[in-house]
């Protein structure tokens, strides 16, 4: 009855969602088409024009810093609830604790691939 419960209440979440986003969408034309104004389509920075095109492409170099930072600074927030109540739900808590890192490494093995623990 409770799991019930629980999933009542995800689906009001969802519909309450769904009708809010209408509700947006409807504001939305009902102010009508947006207005055009000349200089809004101009790149700037800082208030001047901007040097460059504001499609300039570049490579990101700290994605597979900030990854692998992802990887175990969660795997140490979940690990140490994880800890204190193991004793309580027993396999269950070590299965899910085994599928997240399972997912982690999942991640670490991403960053390898993508050269991320190469010195630069």
């Amino acid at each position: 009855m409770a799991n019930d419960s629980h999933y009542l209440l995800l689906l009001g979440m969802l519909t309450c969602t769904g009708v809010f986003a209408g509700l947006l969408y409807l504001v939305k034309f009902s102010l009508g088409p947006p207005v055009a104004e000349p200089g809004k389509d101009v790149p700037a920075e800082s208030g001047r024009l901007a040097v460059e095109p504001a499609w300039v492409r570049y490579h990101v170099h700290y994605y597979g810093f900030a990854l692998l930072f992802l990887c175990f600074d969660m795997e140490m927030a979940f690990m140490y609830p994880w800890a204190v109540v193991y004793k309580k739900l027993g396999i269950t808590a070590l299965l899910d604790m085994g599928v997240f890192l399972l997912i982690l490494f999942l991640g670490l093995v991403y960053t390898w691939n993508q050269g991320g623990l190469k010195r630069q």
